[in-house]
């Protein structure tokens, strides 16, 4: 994807997380991998619904600015951004918000293990709990390195959640489909009917994971 297209695409995944409440005034942050060394991302203090592409910041894999209007300045999780970059060269983009249900369970400080719908067993069977790191310092980084190569997403505690995905939709979705099992969750425990399927359905459906490249 060229820049252009791409600095459009940060700006519509920015818009999507707005609309769908997963971040509030200026919360939450994207960042893209534009080249192997040169990252697009969010500026500090701006609200994700209304991004221009001619605002996000341009920086390379040392957080160092190559590109910025009016002495913008990059997100302030933008070390929690280039920690994952630096552990695969396949990662393409990374995405962080507050979606409300997740966020809930990040508060309560539970992962989300339970496997009740066979497309959360195939996408995300499990959406795990990063430890607690204090906002952008390397503690949120070193929390979540342990889940990068295994996980697409995990919710950051008492935070809210990130995603992440070798494109910039690719992480978009999964942080869809965390506050999709984050609301389902909550609401069958509302009913009482939180179940899971049979281990057997679940184990079948486990190994069709590779049907879909995962």
């Amino acid at each position: 994807m060229n820049e252009h297209d791409l600095r459009a695409q940060i700006c519509d995944v920015g818009k999507n997380l707005w609309n769908r409440g997963m971040v509030a005034a200026n919360d939450g942050n994207i960042s893209a991998r534009l080249s192997p060394d040169e990252i697009l991302c969010t500026p500090t203090g701006v609200s994700k619904g209304y991004l221009t592409p001619e605002t996000l910041v341009k920086v390379n894999l040392k957080g160092e600015i190559l590109e910025a209007v009016d002495e913008v300045m990059p997100s302030s999780e933008m070390k929690l951004h280039l920690r994952l970059y630096e552990l695969s060269d396949k990662m393409g983009a990374v995405v962080h918000a507050h979606p409300m249900f997740g966020t809930v369970f990040a508060i309560k400080g539970e992962a989300l293990v339970a496997k009740m719908m066979p497309e959360s067993v195939i996408a995300m069977p499990v959406i795990a709990l990063a430890p607690y790191g204090t906002p952008s310092t390397l503690a949120v980084a070193d929390s979540v390195e342990p889940f990068v190569h295994s996980h697409t997403a995990c919710l950051l505690e008492s935070h809210g959640a990130l995603s992440w995905g070798p494109t910039l939709m690719a992480a978009y979705l999964s942080m869809e489909r965390l506050e999709y099992t984050a609301k389902i969750t909550f609401l069958a425990r509302m009913i009482g009917g939180e179940r899971e399927l049979p281990e057997s359905e679940v184990e079948k459906l486990i190994g069709m994971r590779a049907l879909y490249g995962l």
